[in-house]
């Protein structure tokens, strides 16, 4: 009690590697703020007999206050810091998140992540001209404009700007423009080969 399980959840985030998304912890939120319940209606029933008289109980009243000003703080910090990771992992892997990152996500967590999603799309809809301007698109600086790439699953048909349709079937590889791939490298479907 008196903030164990709120200081439990952040170090619980805090013990995953940085990239990586533990479950969302629901167990551990709904302890959290059942205790909140309990010590705020402690709190109540304590200031009103304060009232009349019984000064004893401040200190008590205090201290519970302190704890419920501790546990919000670190349910705070926990979904902050969920939603932080969340919003790297947009970038990390774009619009589309592998199954074994959406399943750690709670409900919430995956309408927050599709309200992200459309707002960055209608943003980069706004830059550049027509076409929009790409931003999750060469995260760090290319050394060259084309990479030789090879195909790890059955894509399908894929086109490059020029017109040019390319099939992208398991095993096969292509020298392809960095930035119409990079996007395809980060979903898992290439891989970069590095001669």
């Amino acid at each position: 009690m008196f903030g164990e399980r709120a200081a439990e959840l952040v170090r619980g985030l805090h013990r995953a590697a940085d990239g990586h998304l533990p479950a969302f912890n629901e167990d551990g939120i709904r302890q959290v703020l059942e205790e909140m319940k309990a010590l705020y209606e402690q709190n109540q029933a304590d200031v009103n007999e304060a009232k009349s008289g019984r000064s004893d109980l401040i200190r008590a009243i205090k201290f519970r206050h302190c704890s419920l000003l501790r546990n919000r703080r670190c349910v705070v910090a926990y979904l902050y810091d969920r939603l932080l990771r969340i919003r790297a992992l947009r970038w990390e892997y774009g619009s589309v998140l592998p199954n074994d990152l959406r399943f750690h996500m709670s409900a919430e967590e995956t309408e927050w992540f599709n309200q992200y999603k459309k707002s960055l799309a209608t943003y980069m809809r706004s830059l550049g001209g027509e076409e929009g301007l790409d931003l999750t698109q060469d995260m760090k600086p290319p050394k060259s404009l084309y990479i030789e790439v090879r195909c790890l699953k059955d894509h399908g048909e894929f086109e490059i700007d020029d017109g040019t349709t390319i099939l992208l079937k398991k095993n096969s590889q292509h020298f392809l423009p960095r930035w119409k791939c990079e996007q395809l490298i980060r979903q898992g479907v290439l891989e970069h080969v590095l001669s």
